[in-house]
């Protein structure tokens, strides 16, 4: 069985099935947040890129809105050490949401 790219660390996959669960305000607080980590650690994806696949692949809960689809691809992107940074901290940020 083929695993999601998101599931090979537990940490990150922690992370992102809170923010599936999450209010949509907060996941696109999250997105923002992974866009802007990763592009600090210097990912690059070009717009060309971003549309394209989010044009192509329309089936996964992310997918429905495009900031949080072009967020994803950053992850998915960034080295595993900066992956596990952003997803502690997306872990906190949902935890400390919860909490309010």
């Amino acid at each position: 069985m083929q695993k999601r790219w998101y599931d090979l660390d537990p940490t990150v996959s922690t992370a992102v099935n809170l923010m599936e669960k999450a209010d949509e305000k907060i996941q696109l607080e999250c997105a923002y947040y992974i866009i802007d980590k990763a592009k600090n650690y210097g990912i690059k994806i070009t717009e060309s890129d971003l549309s394209e696949a989010f044009n192509y692949i329309f089936r996964r809960w992310y997918d429905k809105n495009k900031q949080l689809h072009d967020a994803f691809e950053y992850l998915k992107l960034a080295p595993h050490d900066v992956q596990l940074g952003i997803a502690f901290d997306i872990i906190d940020k949902l935890q400390e949401h919860s909490e309010t």
